[in-house]
């Protein structure tokens, strides 16, 4: 039993869990303020941190703002 619900959580965690890695940069960008699930804001900050070096000048710049915000926000 408790096997059977192990696999049960497993499957649909990856059957519903988010996957940022399919979403562009700019989307990710557009939505990482907007996310209330702290869970979910990591995720998403995690993706965009793995792409700065493919990120274009503007990219970067929204994304260095987002950063400082969310800390700003957290230091409340």
């Amino acid at each position: 039993m408790k096997n059977c619900l192990f696999l049960l959580i497993f499957i649909s965690s990856l059957l519903f869990g988010a996957n940022y890695a399919a979403a562009s940069t700019q989307e990710l960008l557009a939505i990482v303020n907007y996310t209330v699930i702290k869970k979910d804001q990591n995720s998403i900050l995690k993706e965009l941190k793995s792409r700065v070096n493919e990120m274009s000048s503007k990219q970067k710049k929204e994304y260095l703002k987002i950063i400082k915000q969310i800390k700003k926000k957290d230091a409340k």
